[in-house]
């Protein structure tokens, strides 16, 4: 498991949520790196029907809401975002699900 990956599992098993910034920060990454390791993230969890960690996301503008980048990849991934909110809750709620 990859430090990313560790530290979304981590979250995930609290209940909280980061912003994209404070998660760069912590790993010592530049944000577009961890953009795209996220979106890496999410393509291998479509593909092993698992919820979307990046979900856990948050824009410092978005309110406790993924970045629009997020909404994107998952409808390119196929996902129905139609009700933005409601598609973040239950993969959050997905994720705290042992």
């Amino acid at each position: 498991m990859s430090e990313l990956e560790a530290r979304l599992a981590a979250l995930a098993a609290a209940g909280e949520t980061i912003t994209y910034g404070a998660l760069a920060r912590d790993l010592g990454w530049r944000l577009a790196d961890l953009t795209a390791a996220l979106e890496r993230l999410m393509a291998e969890d479509t593909a092993a029907g698992r919820p979307l960690r990046a979900a856990l996301m948050r824009g410092r503008l978005s309110g406790d809401m993924p970045a629009r980048g997020f909404f994107d990849a998952a409808a390119g991934l196929g996902y129905d975002v139609s009700d933005p909110a409601a598609f973040v809750l239950r993969q959050r709620a997905a994720l705290r699900t042992p």
